[in-house]
């Protein structure tokens, strides 16, 4: 489905670049984040990055000319369906995913996840970006644990968890993660040589550990 985004600036097909510029810039300071004092800031942000597509697709010729063209053929005339367009994201994020393009599918599943919160997938999606990108480990491992925070139970989503934390250096949290992961697929071989890495790393870290102290 397509956003109707002279709908979601509230303006008729008519309008002048002006009179959009001009709506855009009412809306923006009504709806801005940063004035926002509701408990759910996210759907704030999402509400605004919307208006900001609307006026950049409704302000550049040719692709306002494209969108009246979908209009017109019926495309869709309703209000914005926000989960739809986070799909719309994810789909861009994985075909740039496949093309090795790390950064572009981080930018597309960071927005598929923005629209919609829920998506489990799309916060997953957006820790596998992330965990290729050396400067992005934080946001890996953030968005790795959203997405187990929406599937608890999801195997994979547990083993990635697990994997992606003993990279960045959080082994308690790797070893809880992969623990869990196999009481759901207590067969894959990936999990368990993690899990036998980690314990073997923790045991001779505890054998050297006293050494540290000992008196000369």
């Amino acid at each position: 489905m397509k956003i109707n985004y002279y709908e979601v600036l509230g303006l008729q097909r008519s309008a002048t670049e002006q009179e959009i510029r001009d709506r855009f810039r009412a809306l923006a300071r009504e709806n801005h984040p940063d004035r926002y004092k509701g408990p759910d800031k996210a759907s704030s942000e999402r509400k605004f990055q919307t208006l900001t597509e609307a006026m950049n697709i409704l302000t550049n010729p040719v692709k306002r000319k494209q969108h009246d063209a979908e209009l017109s053929a019926g495309i869709s005339t309703s209000s914005p369906d926000l989960a739809q367009v986070g799909k719309v994201y994810f789909s861009k994020g994985a075909k740039a995913f496949k093309e090795h393009d790390w950064a572009t599918a981080y930018q597309n599943f960071d927005m598929a996840a923005k629209h919609n919160p829920n998506d489990a997938k799309a916060f997953h999606a957006l820790a596998l970006a992330a965990a290729r990108i050396p400067a992005y480990t934080r946001q890996s491992v953030q968005a790795i644990e959203v997405a187990v925070q929406r599937e608890p139970v999801n195997a994979t989503y547990l083993k990635d968890a697990g994997l992606i934390c003993k990279r960045a250096g959080f082994p308690a949290k790797a070893e809880r993660y992969l623990d869990e992961a196999l009481k759901w697929d207590p067969t894959d071989v990936e999990i368990q040589s993690a899990l036998a890495d980690l314990r073997h790393s923790r045991t001779k870290d505890g054998q050297k550990g006293p050494g540290l102290f000992k008196k000369s």
